[in-house]
């Protein structure tokens, strides 16, 4: 099978974007603008673009100490390696950035099979208030069709895991759609909804993933 997490809010309690708020000194800016985007109030792309250019001129060191503080929750890294360990396809679809996904899973000591998020231009040791990336303009679920695709998996054999509006692409067309503590918008549109990494795994082993 496919199993496909979200990332910020999902695998992780943290907010990249806020976390690197913190260093720039614009979090709650940053904060603001990410939860109108969790709620659907206004559009992922919008929000994103928004965030980034909050954070223009922000120096390289302190975007560094920004990604290293990005960790995953207690029980991911557990339910991440029993999903492998089963033989399926683990996968992290964010619209977060790529380094401080990658920076999260090293320090839990784990790994995924595939990572599709967006990254953050750094010219002359700052970041250039831009945002790039598959999943700013495009959806998660363009993301998981084309996945599965490559894999040969047909999408009734697809987990999709998230909790907010940028996740209700992929929760709509998945096998199976897990909400993860989902934002009010979101809840309407899932099979299942968890709120630990506990749960979760006990939702997988009830619907013969694990």
């Amino acid at each position: 099978m496919l199993i496909a997490f979200d990332f910020d809010g999902t695998l992780s309690d943290s907010e990249m974007t806020v976390l690197l708020g913190e260093e720039a000194g614009v979090a709650d800016e940053i904060d603001e603008i990410t939860e109108r985007a969790m709620n659907d109030e206004i559009s992922y792309a919008e929000s994103l673009y928004a965030r980034a250019e909050l954070l223009d001129g922000l120096e390289e060191p302190h975007v560094e100490v920004g990604f290293d503080r990005v960790s995953l929750r207690p029980g991911s890294a557990d339910v991440i390696e029993a999903l492998s360990a089963a033989g399926h396809h683990v996968a992290i679809l964010t619209g977060g950035f790529d380094r401080g996904v990658e920076k999260a899973l090293d320090a839990a000591g784990t790994s995924v099979d595939t990572i599709v998020a967006n990254r953050l231009p750094i010219r002359n040791g700052k970041l250039t208030g831009n945002a790039e990336g598959p999943l700013i303009e495009g959806t998660k679920d363009d993301a998981l069709a084309a996945l599965a695709e490559d894999l040969d998996i047909p999408m009734a054999d697809t987990v999709a895991i998230g909790d907010g509006a940028n996740d209700l692409p992929m929760l709509e067309v998945a096998g199976l759609a897990v909400g993860y503590e989902p934002k009010p918008a979101v809840e309407p549109h899932c099979d299942v909804l968890v709120s630990s990494m506990a749960e979760l795994r006990e939702v997988l082993e009830t619907e013969g993933v694990l």
